[in-house]
């Protein structure tokens, strides 16, 4: 089984930073893509950012310029870097991995969600 712990959200007025951080840990082979993603009251989760297949980072057109992912592999852990923060970034943010287990099976998990709320 693979978990992932999200830690670092909390509230701040517009314009701070906040850090989020998830580590994963469990029966990991490797990880192909892993992420943030959120979902704001009364809409659909999306994808913030995240890390994709090969390297490469995808980021949502919101946030493009205002937040960072970045990871440490040997931690398997993956940050999200806020600044400039909204109150339109107020959502409840969700780590998410596609994992190769150490059983070859390729999985996809989601942390338990942590709450960021900006204020105007």
């Amino acid at each position: 089984q693979v978990r992932l712990v999200e830690s670092g959200g909390g509230s701040v007025q517009a314009g701070g930073s906040l850090r989020l951080s998830c580590a994963a840990s469990g029966s990991i082979r490797s990880i192909n893509v892993m992420g943030w993603h959120r979902r704001a009251p009364g809409k659909q989760r999306e994808l913030v950012a995240d890390f994709a297949s090969g390297g490469y980072t995808n980021y949502a057109d919101s946030v493009k310029g205002r937040f960072t992912i970045s990871r440490d592999n040997v931690k398997n852990t993956v940050y999200l870097q806020m600044n400039t923060l909204k109150p339109e970034d107020t959502a409840v943010y969700y780590c998410n991995a596609l994992v190769t287990t150490g059983w070859g099976t390729k999985n996809d998990y989601w942390g338990q969600g942590t709450q960021v709320t900006v204020s105007s």
